[in-house]
């Protein structure tokens, strides 16, 4: 009688390409976390954070492996919240303290507001202090007139509490000017822009916070189809840039 031959149990060798894919999976969420945390655009946290929820749900019945996850998308969410939380306290500082300091100008600008020769308007970027172009110079002149010099020096007392970059942006009206010292708008616009930053630096803002931009005509504020709109679009704008600025646009620049 033929003996039976005895059977083998083989046994499973490729079971650590399951755990070692959970690994990788993980290990890629882990990295995905570090990235999105690395900018301070709030949005993007809640994004990623429904994104976790996304793809960690499974319809599947719980296994060893999928608690595992769950333990993991429970960590990676706290992350997420806390670091959320932090950036919501910390824009919420920014915004108070931009607030201040658009109240602070108002105050040392307030005659030169009554009488429409400043505004001050908090943007994106930062807060702008449109200063018209009247009451710093003399028509086709980059020399601050001496009435002006008061103005820019309580300007620089409030721009020297904080340590904010400060961009100084020259404009000019769609009118050209031929002049041996100023060929165009262009030369116009820098050079009263940096009489502007001169007077600054001259009084306490310290010039690696400051940079200067001659726009010419090339961002009005309205269209200049009259004598009233080209005095307004005749300007110097101070920004003060909101301290996320940069870090936003670096972030951007990072992202695919």
């Amino acid at each position: 009688m033929a003996r039976r031959r005895k059977r083998f149990e083989h046994d499973n060798h490729d079971r650590w390409l399951i755990s070692y894919a959970d690994f990788v999976t993980l290990l890629f969420a882990f990295f995905v976390v570090m990235y999105s945390i690395s900018s301070v655009n709030e949005s993007k946290y809640k994004t990623f954070s429904d994104a976790l929820n996304i793809a960690f749900t499974r319809d599947a019945k719980p296994t060893p492996d999928s608690i595992v996850h769950n333990e993991h998308e429970q960590l990676l969410k706290t992350l997420v919240d806390r670091r959320t939380a932090r950036l919501g306290e910390q824009q919420r500082k920014i915004q108070e303290r931009m607030k201040n300091l658009a109240n602070g100008l108002g105050k040392a600008m307030s005659p030169l507001i009554d009488q429409h020769l400043v505004s001050i308007n908090p943007t994106r970027r930062g807060v702008v202090l449109d200063i018209s172009a009247s009451s710093l110079f003399k028509t086709g002149d980059a020399v601050l007139q001496p009435g002006s010099l008061e103005v820019l020096r309580d300007v620089s007392a409030v721009l020297s509490e904080e340590d904010w970059p400060v961009e100084v942006e020259g404009h000019t009206d769609d009118i050209p000017i031929t002049t041996a010292q100023f060929p165009s708008n262009w030369e116009l616009s820098s050079a009263r822009a940096s009489s502007v930053v001169r007077m600054l630096v001259a009084n306490g803002v310290p010039e690696d916070r400051l940079s200067v931009v001659g726009l010419a005509s090339t961002h009005p504020l309205v269209p200049n189809d009259s004598a009233e709109n080209r005095a307004r679009n005749r300007r110097v704008s101070i920004t003060i840039l909101s301290p996320n600025t940069e870090r936003e646009q670096t972030a951007e620049d990072r992202m695919p």
